[in-house]
């Protein structure tokens, strides 16, 4: 499934319209131009009729060139800096593996896969600017039409790859709440998660962690069986008038005691009072089934986290003004400094029984919390310098953003007479990636 297990996920998880995009229908036109017009030029015996001074001069007799049947030499690339994280890889493979062909003259499409050569790397795989992460050599009319859905697979899920682990990166490996599902179209949602999957295996491999996945939707997790998860929508809680500790209750009565009981605090833009409020009604309810022997059912009312979600035109009632926007508003240091000052202090405050006080501290100050609302890389790098104690950051639109990842697709040799000869556009070439492995389904 990826560099970690070195597996490929199979044509069917990404249940392709094949049926469609081999004949074109997802292409840019021009390629379906190109295919029509080397078919029809294969079927009239065409041979090239121009002029090629740089294989003529290798002794090529250009003549006898069937152009209509050329075999080339693609390779795959994206120019990111510094580095990309690949995914998409296996998405492309199986695009080529099912459409990869031609119609014949009865209108019946002839898959002819098996007559390519193709060389990839695998999803996971990081890579500098230029270098090829998927080769493929064949007969270019059977696969030319294929080229925009094969970018577009590979330029999509890397581009989140390499956003979800640069995020990582700047959070210093807290985990990273995969967020971004309402900033685009839902058919996108299953290799989105995919490619978060993958940022995050990378990072794990890289710094010898165990980071957990926090996927939101059931679909983002499709192609590789995770469940989506989550906390409560501010709609949830404006069902119960705005009392969040109401809400949250009812929450931990009806959902199953493995699901993370993760409150939102700021529906009444008072994150330290709800937070109080919400974490001191379920840990009452935790004691009483503690005391009462019932474990099992006080694990429902074991609080996670807390998350802020201020928005950035917003002061919480905790922040006491500077006069400087980028200082006051949102979820910014000072607000996530009170909460968790309130939280890791909340047992002293409470009229408890002294052999219950350590266990109260000790619920209290393992809640998590959980910051969100327009983090990116720059901003949460800029927490963690200051050293803000945020647990877990949850990321949105962010990561269908960042630095540009397109693909491009060249052909870098050409097939005449059974020998391969360097044929570019010009200021491009063939390169090497020694992690390519042939691929074999």
């Amino acid at each position: 499934m990826s560099i970690i297990d070195q597996k490929r996920l199979p044509p069917e998880v990404f249940k392709l319209d094949a049926e469609r995009m081999c004949r074109g229908w997802y292409s840019d036109h021009y390629f379906n131009n190109t295919t029509l017009i080397l078919s029809t030029l294969a079927a009239q015996g065409y041979r090239f009729g121009g002029q090629c001074p740089e294989l003529s001069a290798q002794g090529v007799e250009v003549a006898n060139i069937d152009v209509g049947n050329i075999e080339v030499d693609m390779q795959y690339f994206t120019r990111r800096e510094p580095f990309s994280i690949v995914a998409g890889v296996d998405h492309a493979l199986a695009i080529l593996k099912l459409c990869t062909g031609y119609v014949d003259d009865r209108g019946e499409f002839v898959n002819t896969y098996d007559h390519l050569d193709i060389e990839a790397v695998h999803d996971g795989e990081k890579v500098a600017p230029w270098e090829p992460v998927l080769r493929v050599r064949g007969r270019y009319r059977d696969f030319a039409v294929l080229e925009t859905p094969t970018l577009g697979a590979l330029a999509r899920r890397t581009r989140i790859a390499t956003n979800v682990y640069q995020t990582l990166r700047a959070a210093n490996g807290k985990p990273i709440l995969f967020f971004p599902a309402r900033f685009d179209i839902h058919e996108a949602q299953p290799g989105d998660g995919y490619a978060y999957r993958i940022a995050v295996e990378v990072w794990n491999r890289v710094q010898h962690g165990n980071l957990g996945m926090f996927i939101s939707t059931e679909a983002q997790g499709d192609w590789w069986g995770e469940k989506g998860g989550g906390t409560v929508a501010h709609a949830y809680l404006l069902c119960f008038l705005r009392d969040t500790a109401e809400a949250m209750l009812q929450f931990a009565k009806v959902i199953p005691a493995d699901v993370n009981r993760v409150v939102l605090v700021d529906v009444n833009n008072d994150c330290v009072g709800d937070s109080v409020k919400t974490a001191t009604a379920m840990f009452q309810c935790y004691r009483e089934l503690i005391e009462a022997g019932r474990p099992d059912e006080a694990a429902r009312y074991v609080l996670f986290g807390v998350r802020p979600d201020t928005s950035g035109n917003m002061i919480d009632q905790s922040v006491v003004p500077l006069g400087d926007p980028k200082l006051d508003c949102g979820v910014n240091p000072r607000l996530v400094h009170n909460l968790r000052q309130a939280l890791d202090n909340l047992a002293d405050r409470l009229d408890l029984p002294p052999d219950w006080l350590d266990r109260a501290r000790q619920y209290f100050r393992q809640i998590q919390i959980v910051a969100t609302g327009g983090f990116n890389p720059q901003r949460i790098a800029q927490f963690e310098a200051m050293g803000v104690p945020v647990n877990i950051y949850g990321v949105g639109s962010y990561l269908f953003e960042g630095e540009n990842n397109d693909f491009t697709a060249d052909v870098v040799r050409v097939k005449i007479e059974g020998q391969w000869y360097d044929m570019a556009k010009v200021g491009r070439r063939a390169r090497q990636n020694p992690n390519m492995q042939r691929v074999v389904y």
